[in-house]
């Protein structure tokens, strides 16, 4: 999940020092909930000048957007809770992303899908043109091809943090392969 912490203020030194400060609160709050150093990290900081109308005072906004990885998906509202308490109305929330952790099985599944395909349309193609299929004289895998795509599912009825209401959904494993075939 990437959270960031936001502050407003006249000058660029206040801004930075008001976030700098609500970070160190976040931080501590996430680790409070048990989140290691290892699974924190900093994805941006920025600072800026606030347009505002003529007349206006000039305002600057720093932002520090943080990183959070974890495996416990049951903890989620535990650590939005807390990053909220740390930081109040200057937390913002910029999303939360579900992966599966070890691809490798999956992967390995999804590329014999992609050659079984890749071997059927082959076979097809050339029994249409007259010829039967050779053997095979390349394979790469590639990509901005269309996917062939096996999909993983958590179980829609394990319950999970139920005052968020998320719902890891599925992930696609995605394997595309260009298998070159001779004619026989």
């Amino acid at each position: 999940m990437s959270f960031s912490v936001e502050q407003v203020a006249p000058d660029v030194a206040t801004a930075v020092a008001r976030v700098g400060e609500r970070t160190d609160a976040v931080l501590a709050a996430l680790g409070g909930q048990g989140a290691d150093a290892s699974q924190l990290g900093t994805s941006a900081v920025n600072v800026f000048q606030e347009y505002r109308e003529q007349g206006s005072s000039p305002a600057y906004r720093a932002s520090h957007t943080i990183t959070v990885e974890t495996k416990d998906l049951t903890g989620f509202g535990r650590l939005l809770n807390a990053a909220v308490d740390a930081a109040g109305n200057s937390l913002g929330l910029h999303g939360l992303e579900f992966d599966v952790e070890d691809k490798t099985e999956l992967l390995s599944r999804a590329r014999a899908l992609a050659f079984q395909q890749a071997r059927e349309k082959a076979e097809e193609l050339a029994g249409l043109a007259g010829y039967s299929l050779g053997s095979v004289s390349s394979i790469s895998e590639t990509h901005g091809f269309t996917p062939i795509r096996e999909g993983v599912s958590y179980a829609a009825s394990k319950a999970f943090d139920a005052a968020v209401n998320i719902v890891p959904g599925g992930q696609d494993i995605q394997v595309t392969l260009e298998v070159r075939f001779a004619w026989a």
